[in-house]
């Protein structure tokens, strides 16, 4: 009775013992006496203890750092360059066999790899064309890595630059430059908004001087018109006494500016004057005396 309550303790031991419990986030490998006997997906699995080992491996995305280097760039400048990689394992058997029997620690060779990479990318670049075409640096790291790293069962998912730093007389001096230009650039707005506004002011100008024209110009044809139809009335009521009508005119503007004139007695003058006031004329009188 002992033994078999001994055996049975010991077998429920053995059970709980070899118990494995995969997440969604990771596979498992399961080796058998140092060998790969099976495929372990997320969820209960149970194993031989002793005798089987599983290995779980990460399946979500990753990543690591370069790690900051020195770099001599193509104008023999010493650039201190740092970039990042985010992999992530395939989550299929086949990949995540390869990421464990294809290459010893995958994260660390890809440190290195990409260390490496970013010196023969950026070897060739100046300073300036580095700093201009990160975008370019990426793709090409990028696409190395995703080469390289084609039989570990991984998949690289971007790469980013985080910093290409020159030395500090290098950066002093860009800096100095970057202000110059920022500068001149600001120079040359404040001219054109200068310039946009005497082209404001000068069409300004052009268009009221074209009114004052324009002014000038119905004023004198109103003018005209006036002359024309005085000159009319003339014609139609004065016809033959050109003078008298000068002379009436003449009178009109001594009256308006309050002067005294002598009028000779028995003129034609006189009798149009006080035709106009209401007065019998002096030559009509005498007539009917």
């Amino acid at each position: 009775m002992n033994v078999i309550f001994i055996l049975v303790i010991a077998i429920v031991i053995i059970f709980l013992v070899g118990i494995r419990i995969i997440r969604p986030t990771q596979r498992g490998l399961i080796e058998r006496l140092g060998k790969y006997n099976r495929f372990a997906d997320a969820g209960f699995h149970w194993i031989i203890p002793v005798i089987e080992k599983m290995y779980t491996v990460n399946i979500t995305e990753q990543m690591v750092d370069a790690e900051p280097q020195e770099i001599i760039t193509n104008d023999n400048l010493n650039a201190r360059v740092d970039a990042q990689v985010y992999f992530k394992v395939n989550p299929d058997e086949e990949s995540v066999k390869n990421s464990q029997y294809n290459v010893y620690n995958y994260e660390w060779q890809i440190v290195n790899l990409a260390r490496t990479t970013l010196r023969n990318i950026i070897g060739t670049l100046t300073l300036k064309s580095a700093n201009s075409e990160r975008g370019k640096i990426n793709d090409e790291l990028h696409s190395t890595l995703s080469v390289e790293t084609k039989n570990w069962g991984i998949d690289i998912v971007r790469t980013e630059l985080k910093e290409i730093d020159p030395p500090p007389d290098v950066q002093e001096t860009m800096n100095k430059v970057v202000k110059a230009e920022n500068e001149k650039i600001a120079a040359i707005d404040y001219a054109t908004a200068r310039e946009t506004t005497a082209d404001g002011e000068k069409r300004a100008q052009i268009k009221q001087a074209e009114g004052i024209k324009q002014a000038q110009i119905l004023q004198a044809e109103g003018e005209s018109e006036a002359i024309r139809l005085v000159n009319e009335a003339a014609d139609k009521y004065f016809v033959g006494n050109a003078q008298l009508l000068r002379k009436l005119q003449a009178l009109e503007t001594a009256l308006n500016e309050n002067a005294k004139i002598v009028i000779p007695t028995g003129s034609e003058l006189v009798n149009i004057i006080g035709e106009m006031a209401g007065v019998v004329p002096i030559a009509k009188k005498q007539k009917e005396e």
